[in-house]
C-alpha cells in the first residue's frame, strides 16, 4: 500500500529505569511494521542518542521537527513504561491527532524484575493526556502483529486524514438554498470561527453563462466528456439540454482546480431548470466519480458530510449522497436510500 496523503509524527517514548536496550529494539520492531503501510514518518533519531522521547529536555526539539515538516499527526509507542510528561507536553503543543500504544509486555525475568512495564506506562499517559485537555485514540496493550493493532493504527491514519480535510476546508456555494428547505440552514460564521471552514459563494448566474459560453465554444476536456459519456449511457434528453449538463460539470470541475475547493453545495432547483432546462443531478454524479462531492439543495452541512465520508477512505473511493426516506416494509435492517440522481456512475 502506497499512500501519502497522512505524515506521520513518530514519537517513541521510554523511561530511565527501565531496559534501554529492550527500549530501542521494540522502538526498531515498531517503526519497520508501520513503514509497510506506505506514509510519511517523521522520526526523532536526531534529538538524542536514542531517538527517543526520554525526558522533559525531549520536547521542544521533538515539537520543532515535527511543526518544520509538518505532520498530520502523532503516534507515541511506548517501548517501555515511558515518559508521560514529555509525551503529553509534546501532544499538547503540536495539537494533532494523538495515537497512544504500546506492545504488550513479557513475562518477568527470572529474576522478577520486569523489562518493560509497558502497560502501566500507557496508564501514566493517559491520565496526564486527560489533565492536559489532549484527545487521543488508544489501542489496547498488544502485538504489532495483532489484528487489533493493524485494524486500530489504519482507522486512526483515516480519522487523521478526516481531521486534515475537514480543517481549513474550502466550500463552493453556487446559489442559495430552495426557500422550503429549512432543513438545510446553516451557520456560516460558525463553521469559520470554529473548525475555519470558509464558504466561497458564487452566483448561480454567472455559472449559467459560463456553461452557455462553454457549450458556444467548446474546450476539448468538454468534447471529451461528451463523447466518453455517450459510450457509458443511453442518453434520452435533447441534445441542449445534455450539452449543458456537461458543461455544468466541467465548469465546476474548473473552478474546483482554480480556486482549490474540493467540495461543493448547489442550488439545483429550481433555478436551473429556468436557466438551462436542466436537473443537474446527472452532473453531481459525474463529479463524485472524480472525488469532487456535489450536495444537493444547497445543503453545506452534506457538503461536509460527503468530503469527511470521502477522507475516511483516503480518497480512494467516491461516495454518493442520498436521502434516508422509507424503511423496508418488511425488513427491519433495510432503507431506501434516494435522491433525484446524483449518484456516481462507478
Amino acid at each position: 500500500m502506497e499512500n501519502n496523503k497522512v505524515k506521520i509524527g513518530f514519537a517513541p517514548t521510554r523511561r530511565n529505569v527501565f531496559s534501554i536496550k529492550e527500549a530501542v529494539k521494540y522502538k526498531k520492531i515498531i517503526l519497520n511494521a508501520i513503514k509497510k503501510y506506505g506514509f510519511d514518518i517523521i522520526d526523532i533519531d536526531d534529538i538524542n542518542e536514542d531517538g527517543l522521547l526520554v525526558t522533559n529536555d525531549d520536547v521542544d526539539s521533538a515539537v520543532r521537527k515535527f511543526k518544520k515538516y509538518g505532520v498530520d499527526c502523532l503516534f507515541a509507542p511506548h517501548c517501555n513504561f515511558g515518559t508521560e510528561s514529555a509525551v503529553a507536553k509534546v501532544a499538547k503543543i503540536v495539537n494533532k491527532p494523538f495515537l497512544l500504544w504500546g506492545p504488550r509486555d513479557d513475562a518477568p525475568l527470572s529474576d522478577g524484575s520486569r523489562a518493560r512495564d509497558t502497560q502501566c506506562g500507557l496508564f501514566a499517559t493517559s491520565k496526564i493526556l486527560q489533565r492536559f485537555g489532549v484527545p487521543y485514540t488508544y489501542i489496547i496493550n498488544s502485538g504489532v502483529k495483532d489484528d487489533v493493532f493493524e485494524r486500530g493504527f489504519l482507522n486512526f491514519l483515516k480519522a487523521a486524514y478526516v481531521v486534515k480535510k475537514f480543517r481549513n476546508l474550502r466550500i463552493g456555494q453556487i446559489g442559495v438554498r430552495p426557500g422550503d428547505f429549512m432543513t438545510v440552514i446553516c451557520n456560516e460564521g460558525e463553521l469559520l470561527e470554529k473548525f475555519g471552514i470558509e464558504i466561497v459563494p458564487f452566483n448561480l448566474e454567472e455559472i449559467a453563462s459560463r456553461v452557455k459560453e462553454l457549450v458556444k465554444n467548446p474546450s476539448e476536456e468538454f468534447k471529451e466528456t461528451i463523447n466518453d459519456i455517450k459510450k457509458k449511457v443511453e442518453v434520452r434528453i435533447n441534445e441542449t439540454a445534455f450539452k449543458n449538463l456537461i458543461a455544468m460539470k466541467v465548469i465546476i470541475k474548473e473552478i474546483s482546480l482554480e480556486q482549490k475547493i474540493p467540495v461543493f453545495a448547489l442550488q439545483c432547483w429550481t433555478s436551473l431548470q429556468d436557466m438551462l432546462q436542466i436537473m443537474p443531478c446527472f452532473a453531481h454524479g459525474l463529479l463524485f466519480d472524480e472525488k469532487i462531492p456535489v450536495a444537493c439543495e444547497t445543503d453545506i452541512h452534506g457538503a461536509i458530510s460527503s468530503i469527511i465520508t470521502q477522507a475516511a477512505a483516503f480518497d480512494e473511493k467516491p461516495v454518493f449522497f442520498a436521502d434516508l426516506t422509507i424503511r423496508h416494509p418488511e425488513d427491519e435492517n433495510a432503507e431506501l436510500l434516494l435522491h433525484c440522481g446524483p449518484f456516481p456512475l462507478s
